[in-house]
């Protein structure tokens, strides 16, 4: 059966939940999905408990039909290997802290020099830019900031935590979303673009 993305082919830096909830649906829309991960253990998401087989669970099922490489993103030639590649690619996904990428000599001036075409998405708690921008967070920070976390629980209670990270699940269908919307735009200009998703 013809999957609505095949051919289409993804480079995933993400890590732990959003990058990879969002790269796992590419994938199963018939994208191949090719993540790459630091030497120094990987995704941290690996070794977390609950464990199947030796690795965490969550992170197999996130992962699945993926591809897997190593690139020590800090070392220039890594850099350098990185960016030949990058022409094979339709889209780059990321999720490191807003400015990593620059200091890495990879900010999308870069990679949209290198490869035109490349639409990148980068998805982090409060976006690239903004008075919150750089301020470390997790789900429930956003929940909170968002309002949602006050809307559960009982009336005149404290607010309940929700038993899955909601942001960060958002955050991931969201990226899909602007992903698509900027595949279908490079259809018509033959340009990629940038899409800056905050959870």
């Amino acid at each position: 059966m013809h999957k609505p993305l095949e051919g289409i082919r993804v480079l995933d830096l993400s890590r732990l939940l959003p990058g990879p909830c969002a790269t796992m649906v590419l994938a199963d829309l018939g994208a191949q999905v090719d993540k790459v991960e630091d030497p120094q253990g990987g995704d941290y998401l690996r070794f977390m408990p609950p464990h199947h087989e030796g690795l965490n669970a969550p992170f197999r099922a996130l992962n699945r039909g993926k591809r897997s490489l190593v690139l020590d993103l800090k070392n220039p030639e890594a850099r350098k290997a990185l960016l030949s590649l990058l022409p094979r690619y339709d889209v780059l996904v990321e999720s490191f802290r807003p400015g990593v990428m620059q200091k890495l000599g990879l900010g999308f001036e870069v990679l949209h020099a290198t490869s035109p075409r490349l639409v990148v998405c980068a998805i982090t708690g409060y976006g690239q830019n903004g008075p919150l921008a750089h301020r470390a967070g997790h789900d429930i920070n956003y929940l909170a900031r968002a309002g949602v976390l006050g809307l559960t629980g009982p009336e005149g209670g404290p607010p309940q935590i929700f038993g899955v990270q909601l942001a960060d699940i958002a955050g991931a269908l969201f990226g899909v979303q602007g992903i698509l919307a900027a595949l279908v735009a490079r259809a018509q200009s033959g340009r990629g673009s940038f899409v800056d998703v905050s959870m």
